[in-house]
């Protein structure tokens, strides 16, 4: 039984105990926040302090699930007193805070939608992609919008908060070039925080390879993100689903949030292992190259005016 530490008792860090409570092997011993907004689970024992809960109950896993200001931190604390960690994206705003760590190598960010059908296929075959196409379509409305969310540089943007799934899936398929020029659209119409209700962009890297996105989050149509590979070869591959869920299969047979967090967390290395065993986990030293191009579309976007504003 491999003993887990929760950091963060927010949204996501209650989706997060619920899972690791239904999740045979794990064992959940505590769950740190000096506010949770959310109660543990029943007989979990909650701490303030975090470093408190990491010398007191020693765990083999910790997962951070705190906002990105302080999440890196967090991580990197857990991951130096040998614990394999799991960390919520996109654990910093900052792309040069990810330069290399030794304990970096013990920690992972938690993509669980790559858990979905035909991705860890995909991710090991690596085929030739030439164009990679990138859209999100939600609903985030006013409730979502409070505290540290309605800042920029506490929360970043659209990138960084709903679509940084499939870009980073998309990234990590694309070849690692640098980008040679880089257009971008931000429509701020509701204006209930910092960040944009919609953005577009066309990323072009020095080898050809193109990255297109398109995300918004004020729509009131159907959820759907998505990820649409053009191959060398002609072949059109699309991730589907409203988070990418279904993956390279049947929409009608996608797994649940709960069945690929699971797959996540028993994908994780155990032990001393320095590399993970499974593709779909994704490595905290590629996601600096996720948060580089992020940071490149917003340096280059533009403000486009709209008239009237959104209900």
């Amino acid at each position: 039984m491999r003993r887990v530490l929760l950091i963060g008792s927010g949204e996501v860090g209650a989706k997060h105990a619920e899972a690791l409570m239904r999740t045979d092997g794990l064992g959940l011993v505590a769950v740190a926040d000096p506010a949770p907004a959310v109660a543990p689970p029943a007989g979990v024992p909650l701490l303030e302090r975090w470093a408190d809960a990491l010398s007191g109950f020693g765990p083999d896993v910790v997962v951070v699930a705190t906002p990105p200001g302080v999440a890196l931190d967090v991580a990197r604390t857990a991951a130096r007193g040998a614990a394999t960690v799991l960390v919520e994206k996109p654990v910093t705003l900052d792309p040069a805070a990810l330069a290399p760590s030794a304990e970096d190598a013990r920690i992972f960010v938690a993509f669980q939608p790559h858990f979905a059908p035909g991705i860890a296929e995909l991710l090991a075959r690596r085929p030739a992609v030439r164009r990679a196409e990138v859209t999100l379509v939600c609903r985030r409305d006013r409730a979502y919008y409070r505290g540290w969310r309605t800042r920029y540089a506490t929360a970043g943007g659209v990138l960084h908060q709903q679509a940084i799934h499939g870009l980073a899936l998309a990234l990590r398929l694309l070849p690692a070039t640098a980008i040679a020029s880089c257009t971008t659209d931000v429509h701020r119409v509701r204006q209930w925080a910092e960040s944009e209700d919609r953005i577009t962009a066309t990323a072009t890297f020095a080898d050809g390879t193109v990255l297109t996105v398109d995300a918004r989050v004020d729509s009131h149509e159907e959820r759907r993100h998505e990820v649409t590979l053009h191959l060398d070869d002609g072949q059109r591959l699309r991730i589907c689903g409203r988070n990418l869920e279904a993956g390279l299969g049947d929409s009608l047979a996608a797994p649940g949030d709960l069945q690929l967090r699971q797959a996540m967390y028993r994908a994780l290395p155990t032990g001393g292992t320095s590399s993970p065993a499974h593709p779909s986990v994704f490595p905290l030293s590629e996601l600096r190259r996720t948060l580089e191009v992020i940071d490149r579309v917003y340096r280059t976007a533009r403000t486009v005016s709209e008239a009237g504003t959104a209900a």
